[in-house]
């Protein structure tokens, strides 16, 4: 029996496709000074990645965006899995949880650079803080729902720590741990940007504050469609790969 070829690439092409001629009709209406078409905003793209400017702004970027993520996925996963394994643990911690959750992102930003100074260590730790509580949520879930019984035939077979971490604790977690990864990543980056624009010599951030300052839609617009290619890039040669790992179990 013949298998049929999968057509959401063919999809995703006409789907493009459409919102770029959306953008085009946008700015026929609007006028190029308030809406600059596709080709004006690709043009700026060429030119920034021609001078240098492109790739130097968006690595540094990145380089926050790893940072900040690595290190609130670390905490967040072993905070979450405390407070859903232990229920004393939650008790105690979850009204700071709560706090967290709910403190503005901007407010985190401000005190950051007021006590740590325009520092990159204050940069990514604003935005690693803004990022630990969601991670802590949704681990926290994940180990609410873990097997019992899995852990306790663990024990009975003297399972060791790491392996018990590795073959029962890990799996049961990694469909929360994806989860986690997607909506980190989708909120880490936009946090970058306001980290930058507020207190960054450089980056993705500091260009579009640059740019806001002289009234550059064109170049704000470059610089913005930019950083969400490379981060579609990374949704799918990175995160849509690992969740398909992760959930290759339920096939």
């Amino acid at each position: 029996m013949a298998v049929k070829k999968k057509r959401a690439p063919v999809t995703a092409i006409v789907s493009i496709a459409s919102l770029i001629a959306l953008w085009w009709l946008g700015s026929l209406l609007a006028g190029p000074d308030s809406l600059p078409p596709p080709a004006r905003v690709v043009g700026i793209i060429m030119d920034e990645a021609v001078n240098g400017d492109l790739f130097f702004h968006t690595g540094v970027t990145l380089w926050r965006v790893v940072a900040s993520f690595t290190i609130s996925m670390i905490a967040g996963i072993t905070i979450g899995f405390l407070m859903g394994g232990f229920r004393k643990i939650n008790e105690i911690f979850d009204p700071w949880l709560l706090f967290f959750l709910n403190l503005p992102a901007l407010v985190i930003i401000i005190l950051a650079y007021i006590w740590m100074g325009l520092t990159e260590i204050a940069a990514i730790t604003a935005v690693a803080i803004n990022k630990i509580p969601n991670v802590v949520v949704t681990i926290r879930e994940g180990a609410r729902t873990m097997d019992r019984g899995l852990q306790q035939m663990a024990s009975v077979f003297h399972f060791g720590w790491w392996k018990k971490l590795r073959h029962v604790i890990v799996p049961e977690l990694a469909p929360y741990i994806a989860a986690a990864t997607r909506s980190g990543v989708a909120l880490i980056w936009k946090i970058v940007l306001v980290v930058e624009l507020l207190g960054r010599s450089n980056g993705v951030g500091f260009q579009l504050h640059l740019h806001f300052q002289l009234f550059d839609i064109a170049s704000i617009m470059a610089w913005g469609l930019t950083f969400i290619i490379i981060m579609q890039i990374v949704e799918l040669t990175l995160i849509q790969p690992f969740e398909t790992w992760v959930n290759r179990w339920r096939k």
